[in-house]
């Protein structure tokens, strides 16, 4: 995973860089945001210093920022979406062909996702709700919500901290793996974390960590 963080970084370094536009429906710039029309088709979106918005509907190919969120609507498809700083929000039955990643931003699906790679953040909570993932979720400080009805493929990782990911935060992670969700890869967990699984869940094996079991709608607050 951090190997890939630093790819994202190099990723922003290449970016700063004025490019032109490309031909065709792909959008590069520097500074400002992306919209994305609803129910059209589009190659990359790359900004450095913005938001991206796709609209409903709408098909990209890519979607990247450095310093700005990305948000897409209902019912569109997207290749893989990937930000630096900021959050990555999906409404309901959107398709992610690949993956989806940030270092410091919040990842929430809404219900009906698809998702073909993996979740990954450093900082930020990740939330699925009732959300088919192929891939697996990462993170190193982040929440784990796999909502209700949501299934995971490739299992949830969460790293020790390394070097300058290391930002000092005493605060254990919370993972909870709700009612009727799926987790089939294993849980691993390299810090310590507090781990709520529903009685009417599954999940893979768990290394380092202990599961607590509830019978609620809602997991216990810590």
């Amino acid at each position: 995973m951090i190997a890939r963080i630093l790819s994202s970084l190099a990723f922003a370094f290449a970016l700063a860089c004025p490019l032109p536009a490309l031909a065709g429906n792909d959008i590069s710039k520097v500074n400002g945001s992306i919209e994305a029309t609803a129910g059209t088709s589009y190659g990359d979106l790359d900004t450095v210093n913005g938001a991206v918005r796709i609209g409903e509907g709408a098909q990209v190919r890519e979607a990247s920022t450095v310093n700005g969120s990305i948000t897409v609507g209902d019912g569109a498809s997207v290749g893989s979406l990937e930000t630096v700083n900021g959050s990555i929000r999906l409404g309901r039955n959107v398709q992610v062909a690949k993956d989806i990643e940030t270092v410091n931003g919040s990842v929430f699906v809404d219900q009906g996702g698809k998702v073909g790679g993996d979740v990954e953040t450093v900082n930020g909570a990740i939330g699925l709700v009732r959300t088919e993932l192929r891939g697996g979720i990462e993170t190193v400080n982040g929440d784990i919500t796999v909502g209700v009805g949501s299934r995971v493929g490739g299992g949830i990782t969460i790293e020790r901290s390394h070097g300058w990911f290391n930002t000092g935060k005493k605060r254990k992670p919370r993972v909870v793996v709700g009612p009727d969700a799926v987790v089939e890869g294993p849980l691993k967990f390299e810090r310590e974390v507090t781990l709520y699984v529903h009685r009417s869940a599954r999940t893979g094996p768990v290394t380092g960590a202990e599961a607590v079991v509830f019978d609620t709608e809602t997991a216990p607050q810590d």
